[in-house]
């Protein structure tokens, strides 16, 4: 007699039961955050363990475990829709770290946040966090106080707003000063002053840096030796809160771009910037779309005959006009390394095109040059084209919607073309007598190795 024994479920094979093996793994990955067991297995087994670990464990598990990988990566992608990693050094690990250091900071309130949640991360970040843009940073809440709706009372509820406006938190944002100097490996900071959905409760003091901000964050920069590029945006900044930044900045070990665009800085703040041109090893200053006019186009102008360093300076769009043209453009008599100058929209004319004609003559330094949106016309034009027969250096010059007649542009253009063309054939030469040195080392280093 013969049994027959019919499984419950009529799909079950033996073929699909799992190895003791992967059950094993996966009673691990269950536990994974009471008792977490990674560094023993083997490396095909912490691949089956990464892809199938929940992206929700605590950081302070993860961070000092996982190593870069397969497991940052999904973290990666299921919490931000866009997830470029060429932008991190091809590091997953760095990607999360760094985008999960800026969202706590993009979310502390002042006074009501714990700083304690933000400087817990540090030891688990700070070997991957190289940059951080900040695109908000929220001020402290207020507190609202209805007045009483009896008219009989109406002096007294003014006496007491009065008073809460004195007691009120100040406007102050989150303060660097306790977090950048731990952040040993920290080099590009970008910051916007700025809240990014206020709803009704918008104010105007919810989009600027203050006071004490300028003096807490020049602090922070002068703490962190590594920093290499400041960059902050959209906040504000006029000459007084640059004044206190330029004062912490002023021989910076490490710092070479600073960018202070879309603000507010005027004549003393560009003086402020000057000095600091004179003491650090700046090499890329930008300052477009602020109110600088021509003394402080002057007081730049000044440092450019002292900075050995700086290779590129953005003015576009400021007041500068031709007092200030004129200035910038003859300090480019004393300066050898300036490669790319923008005065884009600066009320300049002629005169300052003219004073660029005998710069160009005798500057073989500089490579770019944007004057579109200046009314240069005609003469300015034509004083651009006799200088561009003789250079051989600028490969870029615009000067769009300056005025300039249609034969200056073409000329100007084709001389420019030219003059890529001679860049190019250097570069290859270069390349060439470097490579042929090498050579020559490698065959030297070659006899010298029979010989022995």
């Amino acid at each position: 007699m013969q049994r027959r024994f019919i499984a419950e479920d009529p799909s079950w094979s033996l073929a699909l039961v799992a190895p003791l093996s992967d059950l094993c793994l996966t009673t691990l990955i269950k536990h994974f955050a009471r008792k977490p067991i990674f560094k023993e297995l083997t490396p095909t087994q912490k691949d089956y363990v990464l892809e199938r670990l929940s992206t929700s464990l605590p950081l302070t598990l993860t961070a000092k475990l996982i190593s870069d990988g397969t497991y940052w990566e999904r973290c990666c992608r299921e919490r931000w829709d866009l997830c470029d990693v060429s932008e991190y050094d091809n590091s997953w690990k760095r990607m999360y770290l760094e985008r999960h250091m800026e969202s706590m900071i993009e979310i502390y309130i002042p006074q009501v946040t714990d700083a304690k949640d933000v400087l817990d991360l540090v030891p688990l970040c700070k070997n991957y966090i190289k940059r951080l843009d900040i695109s908000q940073l929220l001020t402290p809440i207020k507190e609202h106080h209805e007045e009483e709706e009896e008219e009989e009372e109406e002096e007294e509820d003014y006496r007491s707003v009065l008073e809460i406006d004195q007691e009120k938190p100040s406007m102050n944002h989150f303060n660097f000063n306790i977090l950048l100097h731990k952040l040993t490996c920290l080099e590009e900071l970008r910051l916007v002053y700025r809240i990014k959905e206020c709803g009704m409760n918008f104010e105007w003091s919810m989009f600027e840096m203050v006071d004490k901000d300028s003096e807490n964050l020049g602090k922070a920069i002068k703490s962190c030796k590594t920093l290499k590029v400041l960059q902050i945006h959209l906040s504000k900044v006029e000459d007084n809160k640059c004044r206190t930044l330029v004062r912490y900045l002023l021989d910076h070990p490490s710092l070479k771009v600073l960018d202070l665009s879309y603000n507010q800085i005027g004549d003393r703040g560009a003086r402020a910037l000057g000095k600091l041109l004179g003491s650090s090893k700046l090499e890329t200053l930008t300052l477009y779309d602020n109110s600088i006019g021509d003394p402080g186009a002057k007081a730049i102008s000044h440092a450019l005959s002292k900075n050995p360093r700086l290779w590129s300076l953005n003015l576009a769009l400021n007041r500068v006009q031709d007092d200030g043209g004129e200035a910038l453009i003859s300090g480019l008599m004393k300066n050898s390394l300036l490669l790319h100058l923008n005065l884009a929209a600066n009320e300049l004319t002629a005169r300052t095109a003219v004073a660029l004609h005998k710069v160009l003559l005798r500057n073989n330094s500089l490579k770019a040059i944007n004057l579109s949106g200046n009314n240069l016309g005609v003469d300015g034009g034509r004083a651009l084209e006799e200088a561009m027969c003789y250079n051989t250096s600028v490969t870029q010059l615009d000067v769009r919607l300056t005025g300039a007649d249609e034969q200056s542009t073409s000329f100007i253009l084709q001389a420019l073309l030219a003059n890529e063309g001679l860049d190019e054939q250097k570069n290859a030469e270069k390349c060439e007598m470097e490579g042929n040195i090498d050579k020559n080392i490698a065959d030297l280093l070659e006899n010298m190795t029979a010989q022995t």
